[in-house]
């Protein structure tokens, strides 16, 4: 194995933490990833991976060479494409999409992308939860929200315009709010942060400022289609981007209100490593992504 096939292979082996599952990525026997390493490690002069039944994971030494690594992988596969007029874009990429957004606006299209860029592989995860790309091998996320502090590249490809709502039925029974402040007394379904862990409040821009509600509701989701199904179940207010409701506000099952103190639009983002930004794979995706929330934004 050449030195740039055992540098695949190590970081793969880094990323997934273990022997087995970077064997099974790569399609190579077990005792050659094995024997690999062992080369490697004796050609350095170092030990690069700790080792347990359970899990592998890099020494010190291992994880400077690990960042050397990739980033020779991702110069090389740029020189390559550059170099190679009749080159495509090839090989897996692995993208975690946030959920909804994956159902309504990527996953519909998603042949385009492979019309384009037919020798690429896709692997794609989808949910909110917080991700580790480098540990788990993913090369980008897409993710609602404001972003926190991150070490990752990130691109805004959308900004979504939010709505906040009741069923027909609950406005009926309660009352329509005339303000922010009659809100007081009604009653939401929450969401969980997957950030925080806790509820996240209902924010409003009251004479261009920022202003935020917590609300008391019996029941609390973490999921966008339980949301909107709780809300549908006339058990309160919710607020969420307008296109996860957009049938139900057209049919009148569901209203908005206090339209003229909306909150500020949600940003959607695309995430990724420092060392990822130069692959043609991640760039031809993460522009594709873009092209597609910019026609939903």
């Amino acid at each position: 194995m050449d030195r740039f096939h055992s540098m695949r292979l190590f970081t793969r082996i880094v990323e997934l933490g273990s022997f087995t599952k970077a064997a099974d990525d790569l399609q190579l026997p077990r005792a050659t990833v094995t024997h690999a390493i062992q080369q490697m490690e004796k050609r350095l002069g170092t030990r690069l991976l700790h080792r347990t039944t359970r899990h592998v994971s890099p020494t010190q030494d291992g994880e400077a060479y690990y960042e050397r690594c990739v980033r020779l992988l991702a110069d090389l596969e740029e020189t390559e494409t550059a170099f190679a007029a009749s080159a495509r874009p090839k090989g897996k990429l692995r993208a975690d999409l946030q959920g909804t957004l994956a159902k309504h606006f990527i996953l519909p299209v998603v042949h385009e992308f492979f019309e384009r860029y037919p020798d690429i592989e896709l692997e794609i995860g989808m949910g909110d939860r917080l991700v580790d790309l480098v540990r788990e091998g993913v090369d980008c996320v897409l993710r609602a929200g404001e972003l926190g502090d991150s070490a990752m590249v990130a691109r805004r490809v959308a900004s979504l315009q939010q709505v906040t709502c009741a069923s027909r039925e609950y406005l009926k029974r309660h009352g329509v709010p005339k303000s922010v402040d009659e809100l007081r007394g009604h009653r939401a379904v929450n969401f969980l942060s997957a950030r925080t862990g806790k509820p996240l409040p209902f924010d409003f821009v009251v004479d261009g400022a920022p202003r935020s509600v917590r609300l008391p509701g019996s029941v609390t989701v973490n999921d966008a289609d339980a949301y909107a199904a709780c809300c549908a179940a006339h058990l309160g207010f919710i607020q969420l981007p307008r296109y996860h409701v957009a049938a139900q506000l057209e049919d009148g099952s569901l209203r908005e209100v206090l339209a003229k103190w909306r909150p500020a639009p949600m940003p959607v983002s695309v995430m990724y490593p420092h060392h990822r930004q130069l692959s043609p794979r991640v760039r031809v995706f993460v522009d594709w992504l873009a092209e597609v929330m910019g026609r939903a934004g």
